[in-house]
């Protein structure tokens, strides 16, 4: 199917690079349409099934915009949604019709679970051979467990690294593996249509959050599995660097990261005390961290005498990395200080959006925004249409001259 075909049945007003590369997302919750997500804002024509109940996401609330909850606008942005019930057969032909159409999959039910839809990879690419398909799990396809980003927290270690050394571990603020392994799926998408392209050939796609997380947690992984070294809680403070963490001011902490000694130099010299430079304790990075409580005592001492707020500016212009701690609000607001334009409206017409803008920018191709996440089942009727009509319908159309109103009939196949 041409891109200018796809853009007239489905509307995408944007010219992205995955401009004609059809996704059929069997995904649900976070970390599958995260990836979907990506794919759309570069410009894919990313088709969401749901269930009659909608995914589950629909109802993480609060908070609420009117009547969706922030959660699900958060990660579905430029899709179009059909409801399809795979207990219905007709419903379950047109699922597997998507997939037959579909340049990509992308699917997070438990191992095996599409099996008896004949949903799954092996019955897909039998259909589809060129398809990539990627399956998002927990823990891998040979372990059924259902995977959640708290509990992949918990089991690899994330937790016992973060939180007071004498407290109770803690989790993130947010579901961090399943953004993470959203990402790791986004590059194997991306690779796997590469592969295609020079190839012809289709592939599997499988990411897990257990593996994104060990990956994600880099040099704590990195310490154990290459030294043997079982990293513990250690508050907000670095286990390599010091000072990198929140120290405390006159009247609230401020945000300290020395990565070198020449930093440190710019940290000693702007607070008045050039004398540690001196100091074989402090001067260099290794002493300087196993010396870290000799320090501290000196260095709060001359914190306290300025508010977070001066010793942000005094610090900032003599070139250290410091930074006071932010709400959401104000880390927003500095953005846009900064001219980021954090916030994009997504969506036209009645129903739009303001969503976080995608954080890619590219010279030549850009990141579009033309679709508000959809609500439940809105384009069902235009979905289904397209996939009842079979796809021989439309070339045949088309090498006849026919208009460009028969398009949908066309297969996504080869696009």
């Amino acid at each position: 199917m041409s891109t200018e075909d796809l853009h007239e049945i489905f509307d995408r007003k944007g010219s992205g690079p995955l401009s004609g590369i059809v996704v059929a997302d069997f995904s649900r919750v976070l970390a599958g349409p995260y990836a979907t997500m990506m794919l759309a804002d570069l410009g894919a024509t990313v088709i969401k099934v749901e269930g009659p109940g909608g995914d589950d996401t629909r109802m993480w609330r609060p908070p609420v915009r009117d009547e969706d909850a922030t959660y699900y606008l958060s990660i579905n942005r430029n899709k179009y949604d059909v409801v399809l019930d795979f207990k219905d057969s007709g419903d379950l032909e047109l699922a597997r019709e998507l997939a037959r159409r579909a340049d990509v999959v992308v699917e997070n039910f438990k191992p095996g679970g599409l099996v008896k839809f004949g949903l799954d990879y092996d019955a897909v690419a039998k259909d589809n051979p060129n398809v990539v398909y990627s399956s998002v799990t927990g823990f891998g396809p040979s372990n059924p467990q259902p995977g959640y980003d708290l509990l992949v927290q918990g089991l690899s270690g994330f937790m016992s690294l973060t939180g007071d050394a004498d407290g109770p571990p803690f989790r993130a603020g947010v579901a961090i593996f399943d953004v993470i392994t959203g990402l790791h799926t986004t590059i194997g998408i991306l690779a796997s249509l590469q592969h295609r392209l020079t190839t012809g050939e289709g592939q599997k796609v499988d990411t897990n959050l257990l593996s994104s997380a060990l990956s994600g947690l880099v040099n704590q992984t990195s310490g154990y599995v290459a030294a043997g070294s079982v990293p513990h809680r250690m508050g907000n403070e670095h286990p390599s660097l010091y000072p990198y963490q929140p120290m405390p001011t006159k009247d609230g902490d401020l945000i300290i990261a020395c990565g070198n000694d020449r930093q440190f130099g710019m940290l000693s010299n702007g607070v008045g005390r050039p004398e540690w430079l001196e100091d074989d304790r402090f001067a260099t990075a290794f002493p300087r961290n196993r010396h870290r409580k000799d320090l501290e005592p000196l260095l709060t001492e001359a914190l306290s005498h300025r508010t977070a707020q001066e010793w942000y500016e005094i610090l900032s212009a003599a070139g250290l990395p410091c930074a006071p701690i932010n709400t959401i609000e104000q880390g927003v607001q500095l953005a846009e200080s900064m001219g980021l334009d954090p916030v994009a409206e997504a969506g036209s017409g009645d129903r739009v959006i303001p969503t976080v803008r995608n954080p890619i920018t590219m010279s030549k191709t850009q990141v579009s925004y033309d679709l508000a996440p959809p609500t439940l089942g809105q384009d069902s009727e235009r979905v289904r249409a397209w996939l009842s009509t079979p796809a021989g319908e439309r070339d045949a159309s088309a090498a006849a001259g026919d208009s460009a109103g028969d398009a949908a009939t066309d297969s996504a196949q080869g696009a």
